[in-house]
């Protein structure tokens, strides 16, 4: 009877322990994969960090400011990583932190995202509006350059004009009778006559016309009261001068050299000038 009881016994330890058994089968089997799967949730969290860490690596701008901001964003990956690489992958309070942690770093990296786009948008359209406006003052000084080049050309037109210039240059020789001669020993004066020629641009106002005349050999005729005068810069000296009135009208002059002790036979040649202008040149034969 004591032995029928004993067996029963042992049969029923035999099932608790079967059973005991399962149960402790089944609790490591299930932390054992639990723990498989928050080591794989750890380690996808970890790529999805280097991810972000190269995302932040390859972003780059020409403004120091955001570089700055990119370099410490990029650290604060880094620093995520190394904590979550020593977390134990069952210390769940913390993987969830650090995922959230990635949700605030994955936010803040678009913003720069954003905010490099429209840098570079906004950097475009400087270049481009700094291309325009160079393009712009080049074309400003073509035209200003032209402008100046024509209101040159029309300046020196205008100076061109305005030059008071002469016609019918004529010398002649005189004798002691006030006639026309050509004969050298008769020869008591010269006289040269010439036109002014009309021109409304020409100043108004005293104007005094010179004569210089070269005997054959070429030297200037003086009789003592000849004066110097200015000439493209150059001092001459007149064998005699005239002043007029110049009103912009046609003027009639005549010129005398006096007082020349005698004249030898040959080509005598007569130049006109003004302080500004060459009037014009003729010659002479006396016999």
């Amino acid at each position: 009877m004591e032995d029928q009881k004993l067996k029963k016994i042992m049969y029923v330890l035999a099932a608790v322990a079967v059973v005991l058994a399962g149960v402790l089968a089944y609790i490591w089997y299930d932390k054992y994969t639990v723990e498989k799967e928050l080591e794989s949730e750890k380690a996808d969290l970890i790529g999805q960090l280097n991810t972000l860490n190269d995302d932040y690596a390859s972003l780059s701008t020409d403004y120091e400011d955001v570089n700055l901001q990119l370099d410490s964003s990029r650290l604060e990956v880094q620093l995520l990583i190394e904590k979550l690489t020593k977390t134990e992958a069952t210390n769940r309070a913390k993987i969830r932190q650090y995922e959230r942690e990635l949700g605030t770093l994955r936010t803040v990296m678009r913003g720069y995202v954003k905010q490099i786009d429209s840098l570079h948008s906004l950097n475009k359209q400087l270049t481009a509006d700094a291309a325009e406006a160079r393009r712009e003052a080049a074309e400003n000084r073509r035209r200003s350059e032209e402008l100046s080049k024509t209101v040159e050309d029309l300046s020196g037109q205008v100076a061109a004009g305005a030059v008071i210039k002469a016609r019918g240059l004529r010398a002649e020789a005189y004798n002691a009778s006030n006639k026309v001669t050509d004969r050298s020993s008769r020869v008591k004066y010269l006289l040269a006559t010439l036109n002014l020629v009309e021109n409304d641009l020409a100043e108004k106002g005293p104007v005094t016309v010179y004569i210089r005349v070269k005997d054959p050999e070429g030297i200037l005729l003086l009789n003592g009261t000849q004066k110097a005068f200015e000439y493209n810069g150059e001092t001459m000296i007149c064998s005699a001068s005239r002043e007029v009135d110049y009103q912009g009208s046609d003027v009639e002059l005549g010129i005398y050299l006096n007082d020349i002790p005698e004249y030898a036979k040959g080509i005598y040649t007569v130049e006109a000038f003004t302080s500004q202008t060459f009037l014009g040149t003729t010659e002479l034969m006396l016999r």
